[in-house]
């Protein structure tokens, strides 16, 4: 899939910018080319003789030099290439990214270039979540550019948290999905996963057994066709897949905000597995065992964001499928679901104990649509998520 393809590899000046050599080994493994640029910071960290000694191509530094000019200008620089890859991408980078600066060669490529950009930031934890890094992550995926992490995790620095720069194969992944021309390609897909948490008190809370694989298979199915997932996720056992655009949420109702405002979507699939309730009271303190004597907890129902989705009037999908996770008379039960929910396509499937389904590797479903019920055969979770996919590719071909 990325044999042939060019990528413009833009190496920012952080700790992790080593890992830019692994990175550019295993894309030439894959039959990439890849074109080098080294900020100055950069320089500190990884120098250019090892860049061009495994890219086997010139690297680029400085954007006042009159040889490079001569035989490729940076604007022809910037867009010579499939594909511009910022890795580290650099709280400074992204700044001067998201305030449209250009005083240096990589921000001028940058600014210039007019192909899709995919950054992998890494910093300081405390970087990542100051306020004025996050308005700039923001404006950037308003401004369209692509983003695979951070990543939660130890660094350099001593400290944790996210900040941390993605593994090289998931930054491949990213970029393969990036590159890939498919069928969804220009199609954004909203996708909910995983269980809410429903707090109780500060120690307790309501769920369910959802493991998320299920939701995290279609996404990966969809990212892989060549769509723009929005993939918003409870917290899941499984983790969240790259080249996704990921939003964690705990309870209902943050999963409800956060569906509202990744949309408009062409399709939305909601295989989330929602708590119907929640305690109408939390407590602030943990509720303490008192002898002979059991704790009285009152529920409120959360919000249906199936429904509220399938029955917008304005600016809903074209396609909106929800799933139904029951334990008896499975297919009566999800196509009564889907009626009063209003959605067009409706996932059953049968979570009884004995099935193994819930938390498993494999599924069995039924699509029950305006034509009826579809029962498919048991198969991988990853399998199931293909085929719901390639559905999706049809019927959008057809409305």
């Amino acid at each position: 899939m990325l044999n042939g393809k060019s990528i413009l590899l833009i190496i920012g000046g952080g700790i992790a910018a080593f890992k830019s050599l692994d990175l550019i080994r295993r894309l030439r493994e894959e039959g990439v080319r890849v074109v080098p640029v080294l900020t100055k910071a950069a320089e500190e960290f990884v120098t250019p003789l090892s860049v061009s000694a495994l890219s086997a191509e010139k690297v680029y530094r400085d954007l006042f030099n009159l040889t490079d000019e001569a035989e490729m200008g940076h604007i022809e620089l910037s867009r010579a290439a499939d594909l511009v890859v910022v890795s580290p991408a650099t709280a400074d980078l992204l700044g001067k990214m998201a305030g449209g600066l250009a005083n240096d060669l990589a921000s001028t490529l940058l600014m210039a270039t007019d192909i899709p950009v995919l950054v992998a930031p890494a910093m300081n934890v405390r970087m990542w979540q100051h306020p004025a890094c996050q308005r700039n992550v923001a404006t950037l995926k308003e401004d369209g550019v692509l983003f695979v992490g951070p990543e939660e995790g130890s660094m350099a620095c001593g400290e944790f948290g996210p900040g941390r720069l993605s593994e090289t194969p998931d930054i491949i992944a990213a970029i393969r999905s990036a590159l890939t021309d498919g069928p969804l390609t220009g199609k954004h897909i909203l996708v909910t996963s995983g269980p809410t948490h429903e707090p109780i008190d500060p120690v307790r809370y309501i769920a369910n057994r959802s493991s998320g694989a299920q939701g995290t298979a279609i996404a990966v199915a969809l990212r892989d066709l060549g769509a723009d997932v929005s993939f918003v996720t409870g917290p899941a056992d499984v983790p969240a897949p790259s080249g996704v655009r990921v939003i964690p949420v705990q309870t209902a109702r943050e999963m409800q905000a956060a569906v509202e405002k990744a949309l408009p979507a062409d399709v939305a699939v909601f295989a989330a597995a929602v708590a119907d309730w929640r305690v109408a009271s939390q407590s602030g303190s943990k509720i303490k065992k008192q002898q002979g004597k059991l704790p009285v907890l009152e529920f409120s129902e959360n919000p249906d964001i199936l429904a509220g989705v399938s029955q917008m009037s304005e600016g809903r999908p074209r396609l909106v499928v929800g799933f139904a996770a029951e334990t008896d008379d499975v297919i009566a039960h999800a196509t009564a679901k889907r009626a009063r929910k209003g959605c067009d396509w409706i996932v059953a499937n049968d979570v009884s104990p004995d099935t193994g389904i819930m938390g498993g590797t494999e599924n069995a479903v039924t699509l029950i649509s305006e034509r009826g019920a579809e029962e498919w055969p048991r198969m991988g979770k990853d399998e199931v998520a293909q085929q719901l996919a390639h559905r999706i590719v049809d019927y959008l071909a057809k409305k």
